[in-house]
């Protein structure tokens, strides 16, 4: 083979240099040299069967892992195809990185006829995540891929596109490539503002924790802090799991429930970390009674929805474990009885958890049952990947309990469709020790359907439960509960046990939870993925 090195070869090795290790995407006319020295750098590509599965398994593969994930495709249409994927990993603050060629140099905007033109690629994927970028040459090129994974250690982790100029991409490299940037220190909490949040917290009460996806590296702190001051802690979707939740402090993911609310609106203090209580999940801002102190990696979230009598910019892990340490000498309301106090504070979490599976219950308590049943047969690691399906947002959320974080992985803010199967296949190459299993709806599963092929070609042990309940549920009854009568939300299906079979997999139909559980737990084991049906009827 040729020895050629040109700029893709060294974004390769800088890519590589950063600790990429693992890419999902689809080679294309433009993009080949991207490809030139990828496997020489020792970074595994996945071909998935659509850039929107190449995307959504990166972000599956970042959630688990916490580590940036790699999306490579080619230009126009093959971009585009992610560009579903990027904004779900915009809303929910996931690292990945898309490479992508674009038009040679002074050919933009030029609309002569190149082959997957667009009138302005870089600008369309702008608007879809942090920050869309175009080097001018390869060593821009390089620096681009460095400085990338530099700014990431200290700045909200969000996906970045890098577009490189096919004549940049082309162009010849001589020499060695540069090493990575020395990436800087997440920000530090100032001292001025641990000892105001020291003295707020020491005069609470009943204080409450809000913990969101930007505490995820912050859990033993987080804990640590729950504890010294007897908050309850109530999390958001993506902060799922950051405070175990079987802790007595705990509330779960029930952020918008009317328990919840009332726990946080009622205390004298609520300390937020690491969330923009958006819209998603709180949909009815805010209005507590107490102080509110935010602690927030991004200075833009500081105020967001929510102001904040004491705003924290700073890294969430730094904040809390300075809290923590000065909490363990701060005299607080009733430090003398402090048994009495933590007592206080898990009471006021089991009450306000109680009324929030209640109102879970009445949700969506039909898709209690699939929870229960799937958790005592699967080991207690297990990753349960949802979609923006009914049994993942009304189902798995609030009714299973995860003792770490990074253990469920689901759209919340984009509330894509087609996340699961590709984000599973995504999670389960991120630690092949870790078993995984996919969990949705039937209309979710056909958005993605084709990387089954993926999977059966990876040979990975992956179970896919669909509870499948004929089309649009959600839908179905947003529309009646506006007295319109139910209009393109009945979906023909096909038999998904025979699709299964005919993508390289297998395929089981189950009668009840207790079946479907049986067999994800055989799956687990399998050479290839198996699609568990369960007709739970619309």
């Amino acid at each position: 083979m040729s020895t050629r090195r040109t700029t893709g070869t060294a974004m390769a090795e800088a890519l590589a240099a950063n600790g990429a290790a693992l890419a999902f995407g689809i080679p294309g006319t433009h993009n080949l040299e991207l490809y030139r020295g990828m496997a020489a750098s020792g970074i595994r590509h996945v071909v998935t069967r659509h850039e929107q599965g190449a995307g959504y398994a990166a972000d599956g593969y970042a959630r688990v892992t916490g580590r940036p994930g790699l999306v490579v495709t080619t230009s126009g249409p093959g971009l585009m195809n992610a560009m579903a994927a990027m904004g779900t990993a915009y809303a929910d603050s996931v690292p990945l990185l898309v490479l992508s060629p674009g038009v040679p140099t002074g050919l933009e905007r030029a609309d002569y006829g190149w082959l997957h033109e667009m009138k302005d690629q870089r600008a369309a994927a702008d608007a879809a995540v942090a920050r869309s970028v175009r080097p001018g040459t390869p060593a821009q090129a390089v620096d681009a891929v460095h400085e990338t994974f530099a700014r990431w250690a200290a700045e909200r982790p969000r996906p970045v596109h890098i577009e490189v100029p096919l004549d940049v991409l082309e162009a010849p490299w001589d020499g060695d490539v540069p090493g990575p940037w020395r990436a800087p220190h997440p920000p530090a909490p100032s001292p001025a503002a641990v000892t105001e949040a020291l003295g707020l917290l020491s005069r609470a009460a009943t204080p409450v924790i809000v913990a969101g996806g930007g505490a995820l590296g912050a859990a033993e702190p987080l804990r640590a802090v729950a504890e010294a001051l007897g908050a309850p802690v109530v999390t958001t979707t993506a902060g799922k799991g950051v405070l175990d939740e079987d802790h007595p402090l705990a509330v779960g993911p029930f952020l918008g429930f009317t328990a919840a609310r009332s726990l946080m609106e009622d205390g004298d203090l609520l300390l937020v970390v690491g969330s923009e209580l958006g819209d998603a999940e709180l949909p009815d801002r805010l209005a507590p009674r107490g102080a509110v102190i935010r602690i927030d990696l991004d200075p833009a979230q500081l105020h967001k929805n929510l102001r904040a009598a004491l705003p924290v910019h700073a890294d969430a892990r730094e904040a809390l474990a300075a809290l923590a340490a000065g909490l363990g000498g701060t005299e607080r309301p009733g430090k003398q009885a402090e048994g009495k106090q933590a007592g206080e504070g898990e009471r006021r979490a089991a009450e306000a958890r109680a009324g929030c599976l209640e109102q879970a219950a009445e949700r969506g308590g039909r898709w209690r049952e699939a929870q229960d049943a799937l958790r005592a047969e699967l080991p207690a690691d297990v990753v349960v990947v949802g979609d923006s399906s009914q049994v993942s947002y009304l189902g798995t959320a609030p009714f299973w309990p995860f003792s770490e974080p990074r253990r469920y992985l689901a759209p919340v803010g984009y509330s894509t469709l087609g996340y699961g199967l590709p984000a599973a296949i995504g999670a389960r190459l991120a630690e092949l020790a870790r078993p995984v299993v996919a969990l949705l709806g039937d209309g979710a599963f056909m958005f993605s359907v084709q990387e089954l092929v993926t999977g059966a070609e990876l040979g990975l042990p992956l179970p896919v439960v669909i509870l499948d309940n004929h089309g649009f549920g959600e839908i179905r009854q947003n529309m009646l509960d506006r007295d319109i009568a139910p209009y393109a939300v009945d979906l023909a299906r096909p038999d998904f046990v025979a699709l299964a079979q005919a993508m390289g997999c297998h395929g089981v139909r189950v009668a009840d939870a207790a079946e479907a559980a049986k067999q994800a737990a055989t799956a687990l084991t399998a050479a290839r993925p198996t699609v568990i049906v369960w007709e739970v009827g619309s």
